[in-house]
C-alpha cells in the first residue's frame, strides 16, 4: 500500500500559477473536493495563500523551509509528530543482487561529487536505464542492492527510507539539517565536494557494506 493514492508534479496540476494568473477552473473543482489542504508550497507568496484561502476554506499553510535544526524534525513538529522519527518506507523487497547502487545526480550541480570521481570507485554497479514508473517502483528495485552511494538529493533519502546501506556525499548543504536520516546511513561533509577524496568514498563504502549486509566479492 503507498503513502498516497496520487503524487504528481507541481507544474502538472498548475498550483506553481495559482496567485499568477487567473484560478484555473478545473484545479479550484479539484481542490474543493479535499476534505482539507495542508501546503508546504507557497509560504513566501501572500497571493498563493490568499487566491488558495478563497477557493477552500480549511487551508492550513506551513513553513518550507527548516532552521538549524534536522528537516525530519522540523516537519514532523508542524504536523504534532514527535522529534527524532526515522522516516521508513516498506517496501516488497527485490532479490537479493550483488551490486551497488549510485545516484550520482541532485537537484543542483554545487551538490554533485565529480561524475568521474564515481567512475573512479570501480564498484559492481548496475545500470538501471529509465524504467520505473514511481519511486515506489525504484525503491522496491534498490531494496535488492547491496549498498547505495549518492549525492544530497531526494533518492538519497528514498534510499535511507528503505532501510538500504547508503553513503551519501554533503558539500554546500548542511547534513545537519538535510541530511537523511537511519541507523544504515553514513554522511561524508567536504567542502568543496569536488575535493572529496575517492579512497575516503570507498573506504566508507567498503565500511557500510561489511558491517550491514555479507561482504562483496570483487568489491574493489
Amino acid at each position: 500500500m503507498q503513502f498516497a493514492d496520487h503524487v504528481r508534479a507541481i507544474s502538472s496540476t498548475q498550483l506553481d500559477l495559482v496567485g499568477v494568473v487567473d484560478f484555473p477552473e478545473h484545479l479550484a473543482h479539484r481542490l474543493r473536493g479535499f476534505d482539507e489542504i495542508i501546503t508546504w508550497y507557497g509560504t513566501n507568496r501572500p497571493d498563493f495563500r490568499q487566491a488558495m484561502s478563497h477557493v477552500h476554506q480549511r487551508c492550513t499553510f506551513l513553513n518550507a523551509l527548516p532552521d538549524s535544526q534536522p528537516a525530519v524534525d522540523f516537519y514532523s513538529r508542524q504536523v504534532g509528530a514527535p522529534p527524532g522519527l526515522i522516516p521508513r518506507i516498506q517496501v516488497k523487497a527485490a532479490e537479493l543482487r550483488q551490486t551497488i547502487v549510485i545516484h550520482p545526480f541532485s537537484g543542483s550541480p554545487q551538490k554533485n561529487w565529480p561524475l568521474e570521481n564515481y567512475l573512479a570507485l570501480r564498484l559492481p554497479t548496475e545500470r538501471a536505464d529509465n524504467r520505473f514508473e514511481s519511486l515506489l517502483d525504484l525503491a522496491s528495485w534498490m531494496s535488492g542492492a547491496n549498498l547505495y552511494i549518492g549525492n544530497d538529493s531526494g533518492i538519497s533519502h528514498l534510499a535511507a527510507a528503505i532501510g538500504l546501506p547508503s553513503v551519501v556525499l554533503f558539500g554546500p548543504t548542511n547534513p545537519n539539517v538535510w541530511a537523511p536520516r537511519g541507523k544504515n546511513v553514513r554522511i561524508l561533509h567536504h567542502q568543496p565536494l569536488y575535493e572529496l577524496p575517492v579512497e575516503t568514498v570507498l573506504q566508507a563504502a567498503t565500511l557500510a557494506a561489511g558491517e550491514t549486509r555479507d561482504a562483496l566479492r570483487n568489491f574493489a
